[in-house]
């Protein structure tokens, strides 16, 4: 089996899933098209571009599978994930090539569709569950000997955010039970990992309710100034409580989590006390914002205003001082206009983020906008909105990032610099590249010869220069987590 993944953090976790069931069932693993029996594509649906490129894929595969097919090794192609569930119909009519369409709730089924395929019937699960989590399922790492991973704590959502397709292509909110989910992290800590980033569709709305003593527990609060269009839900173990347990298992494990979404930081919020107060909880907080306009938020259905954003932003800072954040905006939604967009430009300038995640709307069917809004903003509009964005986001995090000019930075190594053999680099607290000469070092404990730095290490780099994506510097010394922190 050949396996390529497209889109977000939570399609490379869902290919590790689909490995995992498909190695109990004797499959091996190429990475050499040539060589493949079965090739399967994990796609995404969230904007149109994402989409279009699996198209084109589809295409190049036509003439794979025919030269395969004149050769009698017959090759069977299939699509999971986020685009086989929007699209299932139009993917097995259009394209007589795909053999076999699984949605994200239906990679247990693989085996059985891949046998169904065999026989020369195209096959096809797009069912969503309201409780599939893979929780007993431990995902196999597709990057052996990796420095970083993710671990998928909840699958689907249930924001209804009216320019979201998710709900509709992973479905309802379901949480895994605890015990898994620290089980997995153990395991990857064993296995030498020192990163891990606990991912969801909305982390911090996370609720175990496995534990039949927890089932009672009060509905939590939400953020000042922040609504919801679900009724907040009762019982279970929350995601402090999951952070708290996850952050004990190797106090020289780095924890990340995404992507939160803004309402679920309430005024006494223990997830930003123990990120402040544990070393090895990264100082870092991906608060997606999406515009600076109260009245596109509204149309939206983001549950918030600008002044309440706003206001969670300082909360935040307060709390953690020193704080990287990052964000996602969406240019040219519908209805917006040009003093929304000056709106959005002002917020990016005003927040000043360090890293941003930007794009021009994308119109997507089943979603509310479709069903009740105009995308009326035009392409070249939007495309320069974007463009806007982006100079503006770029702007503001070179003053962010030049700002730990002369600073000494933790670093995780994660390998050597796609631009140079000479330089490796790896990521500082807050999520930052950072690149440095690869030379020899000491140790902060003062002991052994000088060494060179490998991927897993952590360093500390004097930081000498800044750009919006990336600080350069120089090595000071290999150390520890627990010894930068104290």
């Amino acid at each position: 089996v050949y396996l390529e993944t497209y889109g977000c953090q939570m399609n490379v976790n869902d290919t590790e899933i689909s490995w995992a069931i498909l190695q109990k069932s004797g499959y091996t693993r190429t990475k050499e098209l040539a060589e493949a029996d079965v090739i399967l594509l994990v796609t995404c649906s969230v904007r149109e571009k994402a989409e279009q490129t699996i198209w084109n894929r589809l295409r190049h595969l036509r003439a794979l599978k025919a030269q395969r097919q004149q050769a009698g090794r017959p090759l069977r192609i299939g699509l999971l994930g986020c685009m086989a569930e929007r699209l299932k119909e139009e993917i097995l009519h259009r394209e007589k090539l795909v053999d076999i369409v699984a949605g994200p709730d239906a990679y247990r089924d693989l085996p059985r569709l891949l046998v169904v395929a065999e026989s020369g019937q195209r096959a096809a699960n797009v069912l969503l569950s309201l409780d599939e989590t893979y929780a007993d399922i431990l995902p196999v790492q597709t990057s052996a000997g990796g420095t970083t991973a993710f671990v998928s704590i909840m699958r689907g959502c249930d924001n209804m955010c009216s320019y979201c397709i998710v709900p509709f292509t992973r479905g309802r909110e379901r949480s895994r039970p605890i015990a898994s989910i620290l089980q997995e992290v153990r395991m990857l800590s064993e296995q030498g990992v020192k990163e891990v980033t606990l991912l969801g569709q909305n982390v911090n709305s996370f609720r175990d309710m496995s534990e039949v003593q927890f089932q009672s527990a009060a509905a939590p609060l939400l953020s000042r100034g922040f609504r919801t269009v679900y009724k907040a839900k009762p019982g279970g173990l929350r995601f402090a409580h999951l952070l708290d347990q996850v952050s004990r298992i190797d106090p020289e494990m780095r924890i990340r989590f995404t992507s939160p979404h803004p309402k679920d930081f309430p005024d006494e919020a223990s997830v930003l006390e123990l990120i402040q107060e544990r070393h090895n909880i990264c100082k870092q907080l991906h608060l997606p914002a999406q515009s600076g306009s109260t009245r596109v938020l509204e149309a939206m259905r983001r549950g918030y205003t600008r002044e309440a954003y706003l206001e969670l932003v300082r909360h935040v800072r307060q709390a953690i001082p020193g704080v990287s954040l990052s964000s996602d905006f969406i240019a040219g939604f519908c209805g917006e206009t040009e003093e929304d967009h000056q709106q959005t430009v002002s917020l990016l300038r005003e927040v000043r983020y360090n890293v941003g995640f930007l794009f021009a709307y994308s119109m997507r069917q089943k979603t509310r906008a479709y069903h009740r809004l105009q995308d009326d903003v035009p392409a070249d509009v939007k495309k320069r909105r974007l463009e806007e964005l982006i100079a503006v986001f770029r702007e503001e995090a070179v003053r962010a990032n030049k700002a730990m000019v002369g600073q000494s930075q933790l670093v995780l190594v994660e390998g050597p610099s796609k631009r140079s053999a000479s330089e490796l680099c790896g990521r500082n607290d807050g999520n930052i590249k950072v690149i440095f000469p690869d030379t020899e070092l000491g140790d902060t404990a003062g002991c052994g010869a000088a060494v060179r730095a490998r991927p897993g290490d952590y360093v500390l780099v004097q930081v000498t220069a800044a750009t919006s994506q990336t600080l350069k510097g120089v090595l000071l010394a290999r150390t520890t987590l627990s010894r930068a922190a104290a």
